[in-house]
């Protein structure tokens, strides 16, 4: 598994719009001293408001932060020490094992535990998103569990964002078919695999960094007949194109990353786009769309 970073500063800062936010974390990169890690979070899709989470093992350059924080629009960063604690470490200690179903989603520390007849998935803390623990991920196994119930078995899968990997080995578990599972971040790419590896699905699961489907094996592998996407609903709503081309007629897309706000306006996009809905299923603040896509014309 991925090693904690030994991280003992970290800067924030906050600023408007995606570009932005890419171009202040590439421009971080080039720092002295280096920073181990930058991240970017959208804090709030209708403002466009983005986090930068700056990592660094030294005290960092406060005069060099301002400058960049200044010419990117961001504002001044705020700079904490962090104490010589192995954070990876503690949340595996605190993570507690999530039920969906038949889904039981646990660390290495409750692997006793996997009841009998239970579809066990070992997700460790990592650099990743997706330890289950989040109403989304459980959103989409529960969903997966529903289609499996009503008789529905895809041939072929793909998992869009998958962070952890954790959607494409509930999928291979729940009908031992193979899965793609393609990320945006190589860091979350590698967990996946690493975790289809701890899982012994590693002749199940294929792995790789991309965006959206934009991946060799995607091409050669489409149509899908089961393509999963647990990410944010604006770029659900950009991937609508993308999912029609790449998901077979009568097949289905489980989506969520959704607030229940926005999900009458990602549904009304995959409409126009050949989609309808199956069901939906809302969790908390979150909701998770499951569609069918019509026959061709």
């Amino acid at each position: 598994m991925l090693k904690p970073v030994p991280t003992n500063h970290v800067a924030f800062t906050t600023l408007t719009g995606n570009a932005a936010a890419e171009s202040l974390a590439l421009a971080l990169e080039e720092l002295d001293p280096a920073p181990e890690g930058v991240g970017t979070f959208e804090v709030d899709e209708a403002t466009e408001f983005w986090e930068l989470s700056v990592y660094f093992t030294s005290a960092p350059d406060g005069v060099a932060l301002d400058l960049l924080a200044a010419a990117y629009g961001a504002r001044p960063f705020v700079v904490s020490r962090m104490d010589d604690r192995d954070w990876v470490a503690q949340v595996r200690r605190e993570l507690t094992p999530v039920v969906a179903d038949r889904f039981f989603l646990h660390g290495a520390h409750d692997v006793e535990k996997v009841p009998r007849n239970a579809y066990g998935l070992l997700i460790e803390a990592a650099m990743a998103f997706g330890t289950g623990h989040h109403e989304t991920t459980r959103g989409c196994l529960l969903a997966m569990s529903r289609l499996a119930k009503r008789g529905f078995t895809p041939r072929n899968v793909v998992d869009v964002g998958a962070g952890t990997g954790v959607l494409a080995m509930g999928a291979s578990k729940l009908w031992r078919k193979k899965a793609l599972a393609t990320d945006i971040d190589p860091i979350a790419a590698r967990t996946a695999r690493e975790n289809a590896v701890a899982n012994g699905l590693q002749p199940w699961i294929f792995t790789g960094a991309a965006v959206g489907f934009d991946h060799p094996q995607a091409r050669r592998r489409r149509p899908f007949d089961l393509a999963l996407a647990n990410i944010l609903a604006n770029p659900l709503k950009r991937l609508a194109p993308d999912m029609r081309a790449h998901v077979a007629p009568g097949g289905r897309a489980i989506l969520s990353g959704i607030l229940n706000r926005q999900a009458d306006g990602v549904e009304a996009v995959y409409k126009r786009h050949g989609f309808r809905r199956d069901f939906k299923l809302v969790l908390g603040d979150w909701t998770t769309l499951t569609l069918r896509r019509g026959a061709d014309l």
